[in-house]
């Protein structure tokens, strides 16, 4: 072969080879994207749930089961509010004037009677001198117009003057005496606006505010001081009226008090006879027992007071479903197989507290539906379906579920 022929067959062959290259990548490609398909099929049909005939099953806790129990349901009513003093009382202002001396200031003890404070006293004595000086000048006009009236008595008796001179006389002497009753009137009240510059605690008992300053001019009724007497406490609570009316007055509760370590007994002392007009609550007024170390005024407290007690199937709030047109618990049953879920209608009553395990739980009552040692599903179970089949805990499995034909 010559040279010339030679060099044309070359580009040739390395296009053929370019070509032979392209097609095994192309058969490469082709088997990775086979491959990959046929894996996600494998993994969607992998995904997809065999159907079986087996019953779900549901395996609890112990404190997802607990048992229906009789004893002492005691019903109560939720309380709350602010500890208030029952005797308080505001020193104020009862003329207006400038503020010249505060004694005392917050947390300070008072006693009834005693000094507290001090208003400018200057303008009041002057009103004073001069009610006074008026009185003294009306009353020499009053001694006046009686020697005046005696000597016209005379006079008209030995019949120097008309008996009109001496009625004159009369109604001379009874204007002066009425002025100088205005008079001395006039004096008692600027006797008495002075003394009204004497601040003075109405009652025994702790600042709790000092609501002015010494140099303010302070308004007639203006607030200075506040003043609390600790010795007696009450909580004032807004009742529901749906369940005032089991409150009476005598009844005693359970507070716990903010900041208070220990629980504090209250009792109830009065009712408002009428309802809140927006809320339509009942306030009631429970009085705490006196000189409670570390109660303070404005505290908050909770409670619930004990309205009566009664004998009865309860069971906790947490295990009554509401979802459905009527109540219901979910009661575990002995099937076929092992314990289920059977849903239970049940007609339910008060709601009260029963003490379990060393403590008060709330409760509800149950009237019908259910008997004393049934056990049911909490309401840390959720919703279960009925028929679930269930895997009690060992504590539980010990005592056999009610089967279904006991009911």
């Amino acid at each position: 072969m010559t040279p010339s022929r030679l060099s044309r067959s070359c580009p040739h062959r390395r296009q053929q080879g370019r070509v032979h290259w392209s097609v095994w990548l192309l058969v490469l490609l082709a088997v990775l994207i086979a491959a990959g398909v046929y894996r996600a099929r494998a993994a969607r049909q992998a995904a997809v749930p065999v159907a079986t005939n087996s019953v779900p099953q549901l395996r609890l806790a112990p404190a997802d089961v607990l048992a229906v129990q009789g004893g002492a349901l005691a019903r109560s009513v939720e309380v709350s509010g602010g500890l208030r003093a029952v005797d308080s009382a505001v020193v104020k202002a009862k003329v207006a004037a400038e503020l010249k001396s505060l004694a005392v200031r917050e947390g300070d003890a008072v006693k009834a009677g005693q000094l507290v404070g001090q208003l400018d006293p200057a303008e009041f004595e002057m009103r004073l001198r001069q009610a006074e000086q008026t009185a003294a000048a009306a009353k020499a006009q009053l001694d006046i117009a009686r020697r005046q009236l005696e000597n016209s008595r005379g006079l008209v008796s030995q019949g120097f003057v008309s008996s009109t001179a001496l009625e004159s006389a009369v109604s001379t002497e009874a204007s002066a005496a009425a002025n100088w009753q205005a008079a001395t009137a006039a004096v008692d009240l600027a006797r008495k606006a002075l003394a009204d510059t004497r601040l003075v605690a109405p009652l025994s008992g702790q600042v709790s505010q000092r609501l002015a300053q010494p140099g303010e001019r302070v308004a007639l009724d203006g607030r200075i001081v506040e003043i609390v007497d600790l010795r007696q406490l009450e909580l004032e609570a807004a009742v529901p009226s749906e369940k005032a009316a089991g409150l009476a007055v005598g009844q005693t509760a359970q507070l716990s008090v903010d900041g208070i370590d220990r629980p504090v007994t209250a009792q109830v002392q009065r009712i408002n006879p009428a309802a809140q007009s927006g809320s339509r609550a009942v306030l009631a007024y429970l009085r705490l027992p006196a000189s409670q170390p570390g109660l303070r005024a404005g505290l908050f407290a909770r409670g619930s007071v004990l309205m009566d007690t009664r004998e009865a199937l309860s069971v906790p709030l947490s295990a009554v479903r509401v979802d459905r047109s009527e109540p219901y618990v979910i009661r575990i049953i002995a099937g076929k197989e092992g314990p289920e879920a059977q849903w239970q209608t049940v007609v339910t009553g008060v709601q009260g507290q029963v003490l379990r395990d060393g403590r008060l739980q709330p409760v509800v009552e149950i009237k019908s539906g259910l008997q004393a040692g049934d056990r049911l599903l909490s309401g840390t179970a959720g919703t279960v379906a009925a028929g679930t089949r269930l895997v009690l805990p060992a504590a539980a499995a010990a005592a056999s579920p009610a089967s279904p034909a006991s009911r």
